[in-house]
């Protein structure tokens, strides 16, 4: 059955003439700083605000062992969150950056604590290696924090290159990633 288009309804796409597709983009969010989970609530919230982006899933809160971070830094708390977008790669990396300069990051010193931090994973097939953006990220295959949360809410799921995320889950060390029931999201 085709669904007719309703004529009260005006679809941006119609005004201009363009037709985007629709992509799954799957992004991993994390903070060790501040209020960690308001922090993340404030990012799902502005990405669900975002226009072009509909957050499809936002999986349990997971308290993370620093990966690679100077001695002393704090534990993360991630979520990963799965949305559609027809957003281009470029505008929702633009918003990624400034959801996360709206929540005081501060880029530095590499794998450093911060407030927020927001990765695209992976966005539909788009394949990309500029210095701007690695698809799919370049370390998610071996990141529990990224596997874990992810295998939870989509069981299908597969990165680009390296295959089903529940099989690399069983690959990494996940001793690191634990589930935080006490700890929950509005979505």
């Amino acid at each position: 059955m085709t669904e007719t288009p309703n004529p009260n309804i005006i679809d941006p796409d119609t005004l201009t003439g363009e037709m985007r597709p629709i992509r799954p983009a799957v992004l991993s969010l994390g903070s060790n700083l501040g209020d960690r989970l308001a922090n993340l609530q404030g990012a799902v919230d502005a990405l669900a605000d975002t226009p072009e982006v509909h957050v499809v899933a936002v999986s349990s809160v997971y308290e993370t062992e620093p990966v690679a971070g100077p001695d002393g830094t704090p534990d993360y708390l991630n979520v990963i969150l799965l949305a559609d977008t027809t957003l281009s790669v470029g505008t929702l990396l633009d918003r990624v950056l400034a959801v996360e300069d709206a929540f005081g990051r501060e880029r530095g010193e590499q794998n450093a604590p911060r407030t927020l931090d927001v990765d695209l994973v992976v966005v539909g097939d788009r394949l990309s290696d500029t210095d701007e953006l690695q698809l799919p990220h370049p370390r998610a295959h071996e990141r529990a924090f990224v596997l874990v949360p992810w295998a939870e809410i989509d069981g299908q799921a597969q990165i680009p290159g390296h295959g089903k995320v529940a099989d690399l889950v069983a690959q990494v060390d996940t001793s690191g990633v634990v589930r935080r029931d006490d700890l929950e999201l509005d979505v």
